[in-house]
């Protein structure tokens, strides 16, 4: 998979770097860490510019996130429930919890968009509930541009500071980057093996 994102940034450079933050949003666990990483060693490079890197990053990951709108939205929030009573276990969620989330979403939905963007996963899935309650569509936009250029200016610069300090660091990205993606199919079987529904 790295072979694959820096391919991609190689090939493309800023064009690569929209794409893959489209693709991670919309089929995840690719990871962003990943790609900011990569590209903010590109930056120290020379390749990139640091806040044309952002911005352009910032674009693919709000237009990915847009598409889990967008379903959310179509779908809507009864149609879900009979997904959830047949499929709830590969979810690890019930209707009832659904139904605290919907009410909790409705309630603080921006703040939710926003913080999201700081966790895995979550990041790209809130995006779903959003669409389901019909938030704004101009405040959900907002609310994710601004997490997320947060989250990836502080990624890429991390990959820009350890770039121009360490030679060849991209090579280390790699196994990183199967050990992080390793730990959420982890987590996420675990979830699923133990999960049960409440009664």
């Amino acid at each position: 998979m790295t072979d694959f994102i820096l391919d991609l940034i190689q090939s493309w450079g800023y064009l690569g770097i929209f794409v893959l933050m489209v693709i991670e949003n919309v089929f995840p666990p690719i990871p962003s860490e990943v790609i900011m990483g990569l590209g903010g060693i590109a930056v120290a490079q020379g390749r990139f510019d640091f806040w044309t890197l952002v911005a352009v990053a910032v674009a693919g990951t709000t237009m990915g996130n847009w598409v889990w709108y967008a379903i959310g939205r179509w779908i809507g929030y009864e149609r879900l429930k009979p997904f959830i009573d047949r499929h709830g276990r590969w979810l690890t969620l019930d209707w009832a919890e659904v139904q605290r989330l919907h009410a909790f979403f409705l309630k603080y939905g921006p703040a939710i968009v926003f913080v999201a963007r700081f966790m895995p996963v979550a990041r790209t899935m809130v995006s779903l509930p959003a669409g389901m309650v019909h938030m704004n569509q101009a405040k959900f936009l907002i609310w994710t541009a601004a997490g997320s250029t947060i989250w990836i200016a502080a990624l890429a610069g991390a990959g820009n500071w350890f770039g121009g300090r360490f030679a060849n660091l991209d090579a280390f990205v790699g196994p990183v980057a199967l050990v992080a993606i390793g730990s959420l199919v982890a987590v996420y079987l675990w979830r699923v093996a133990t999960w049960k529904p409440k009664a």
